[in-house]
């Protein structure tokens, strides 16, 4: 029997993800696993090889969320895994199915401190649902399905399995399992109908939509029972294209840099409906929007993992379901009930989003606020946006409208360097979709080099780079503190037009608003991967904050 025909583990395991529907992985070669890429050679999975195994772990993050199927990712042992625990982190707190696989050394070798060796269920133990590795050849195929249900069963999240040599190398020829079957994640009718009753006892009550698992059909879903029961409604943090933001009932995001009124009327409610979100530190404002553990309002919480209910807040009222399903069951509910007209409390909650969305100007001839009303001018409603953690993502959480579901991709975790590799793996599972990246200078230094991907693979996404030379959000805090004393917040960077050529790509460099627009056009009709640098005032660091006027 030759090489070439030898059933082995790195097969099995490759064909065990065929079976669970898995079309694309993301990877960075490693020795440790070379059986699975032998796997790969033949397989009909598309392997993409990032630059680093951060970027491979926010690629299967970004896949995760795009397709709401565990984005899969290939690691090799040591420095590979410690490099993919960001992405996984951002999976974790995301809420995102995601499974790692990570190339092990020897079962023979284990606990010598071998060549690499990490005891990877110490390592991602507080990062991942289940961490395994895998001991039998013959179970390969078992674990392989285990991890499939196990990140999109409850609260999606990621799931890390170690593969030692010795075990994809050897001879295997388990059985592989049918595709897994998830449980149900519709409530109990009784459920819905005692959510409807504390809804329609409510005097001034708001829903918050947020978490994991959410599709089309469900934000359709929303829209239609804030109609119909005269509910406003706000996404929280990174989540803000739940429901259509041109929807009447939409009054806003309840996260960073969250509108002031807005505030006040989640402080004001009498009754939240809280569809899908854990209710972390982002989206209760530091835990004081709500009280804690008892909040002054009521609070209906709905969330797939029973484990989230009552874990800081206790609900008035607690149903373990997956949010978006619940929504279309309470639209379904109420599809007969007569529409109620726009309440006092809806449309003057509108009126405070709508006033919010006007640009407040910022210093410099290039202005954010004017790059991002410019976006919503030209882009298609299903334009995917991505980003990563900084200041510059403030104007885009405010000043931007998703009109699409799925086309909001950005950590709700924070981490820097999200937003590269995100557009990237957008770009291809939606290739007939515009991907525009928007990253601070220091965030897109943190993944830059993914950029060779999307030239390698002609995704062609743009990428928009906002350059203060600065560490924007750390020196605002800085000079809040600590005025006029900036330490360790400069960014000395490059040309990034220049790099984006270097690619093979298109670059450009714009220091106006004018030059922005001829920019970015010429941008869209280049069919090449894109880089443009927004050349920004180093006082301009967010819609609200100009760096000359903060005071300690």
């Amino acid at each position: 029997m030759t090489v070439d025909t030898i059933k082995h583990g790195g097969k099995v395991l490759v064909q065990a993800l065929e079976q669970q529907g898995i079309k694309r992985v993301f990877s960075v070669p490693g020795e440790s696993f070379l059986a699975v890429l032998d796997g790969l050679y033949d397989a009909g999975i598309d392997n993409i090889v990032a630059r680093q195994e951060g970027g491979a772990t926010m690629m299967a993050d970004a896949h995760g969320k795009l397709t709401g199927q565990p984005g899969v990712a290939f690691v090799t042992r040591g420095p590979g895994a410690t490099n993919a625990s960001s992405g996984v982190h951002v999976a974790f707190q995301d809420s995102t199915p995601m499974i790692l696989f990570i190339g092990q050394v020897a079962s023979d070798q284990r606990d010598r401190e071998a060549f690499q060796e990490v005891d990877y269920r110490a390592m991602f133990g507080p990062l991942a649902k289940w961490v395994a590795e895998i001991d039998r050849v013959d179970r390969i195929p078992e674990y392989v399905a285990r991890a499939y249900r196990t990140a999109m069963s409850g609260r999606p999240g990621p799931v890390v399995l170690a593969l030692p040599e010795d075990m994809i190398s050897a001879p295997c020829d388990a059985p592989i399992p049918p595709a897994a079957t998830l449980p149900s994640a519709k409530a109990p009718d009784e459920d819905v109908t005692e959510v409807l009753t504390q809804l329609a006892d409510a005097k001034n009550p708001l829903i918050l939509l947020g978490g994991g698992r959410w599709t089309f059909e469900a934000a359709k879903a929303v829209g239609a029972l804030a109609e119909t029961l005269d509910l406003p409604v706000a996404a929280t943090f990174r989540c803000q294209d739940y429901l259509d933001n041109r929807h009447p009932n939409y009054v806003g995001d309840v996260g960073i840099g969250i509108n002031p009124k807005l505030a006040q009327r989640v402080r004001d409610a009498d009754t939240i409906l809280c569809l899908g979100a854990r209710l972390g530190e982002m989206t209760t404002g530091g835990y004081t929007l709500l009280a804690s553990p008892i909040p002054t309002q009521k609070l209906i919480h709905i969330h797939p993992d029973a484990n989230e209910l009552g874990r800081v807040y206790h609900p008035t009222y607690a149903v373990s379901a997956d949010a978006g399903v619940f929504a279309q069951q309470l639209a379904l509910a109420t599809r007969a009930t007569n529409q109620h007209a726009p309440s006092r409390r809806v449309t003057d909650s509108r009126a405070d989003y709508e006033a919010w969305q006007q640009p407040v100007e910022t210093p410099g001839a290039l202005k954010m606020e004017n790059v991002i009303h410019h976006l919503n001018d030209v882009l298609p409603d299903d334009a995917i946006l991505t980003n990563g953690a900084g200041n510059y993502a403030a104007w885009l959480h405010r000043y931007y409208r998703y009109r699409d579901f799925g086309t909001q991709l950005a950590p709700t975790s924070g981490s820097m360097g999200y937003g590269l590799p995100a557009a990237v793996a957008a770009k291809l599972e939606r290739p007939h979709q515009e991907v525009i990246c928007l990253a601070g200078d220091g965030c897109f230094q943190m993944t830059m080099q993914e950029f060779g991907v999307a030239c390698e693979r002609g995704a062609n996404i743009i990428v928009l780079i906002s350059n203060n030379g600065m560490y924007g959000t750390i020196r605002l805090h800085q000079q809040k503190k600590f005025p006029k004393r900036p330490s360790g917040t400069t960014v000395f960077n490059p040309n990034f037009a220049k790099l984006a050529e270097s690619y093979g790509g298109f670059g450009a460099v714009v220091e106006t608003d004018t030059s922005f627009h001829t920019a970015l056009a010429e941008a869209r009709a280049a069919q090449m991967p894109a880089i443009i640098e927004l050349r920004i005032d180093p006082n301009a660091l967010g819609p609200m904050a100009v760096l000359e006027q903060i005071e300690g």
